[in-house]
């Protein structure tokens, strides 16, 4: 299942990891232990943030995705349930509309 990540970083943190040289290493770090399908740096209310796409086959992994976050950046880190256009047909919504609708 597909799983939208956002990340909101808090300044501190990130300032600190920039400052000492840190911040790329640690990044990059995260990246290549949680193998995320796709990564985009944001900002969330003018903070910095990021969304990952990660692939969740099983809820005992939510904590490798979010604990490095929570560890090396005192981040913030919520999942989202995504669906792809395909996925969506599949949902059988005809079905579950004359279920639930009358």
């Amino acid at each position: 299942m597909q799983i939208l990540m956002h990340v909101k970083i808090p300044h501190q943190q990130f300032n600190l990891a920039v400052a000492d040289g840190t911040v790329g290493q640690k990044i990059n770090r995260i990246i290549e232990e949680t193998s995320p399908e796709a990564v985009y740096f944001t900002e969330y209310d003018g903070k910095r943030g990021a969304i990952m796409v990660v692939d969740l086959d099983d809820s005992a992994k939510i904590p490798s995705l979010a604990e490095p976050w929570f560890l090396l950046f005192n981040a913030d880190v919520e999942f989202h349930v995504a669906m792809t256009p395909s996925a969506l047909e599949q949902a059988g919504l005809d079905k579950i509309a004359k279920k639930w609708v009358s």
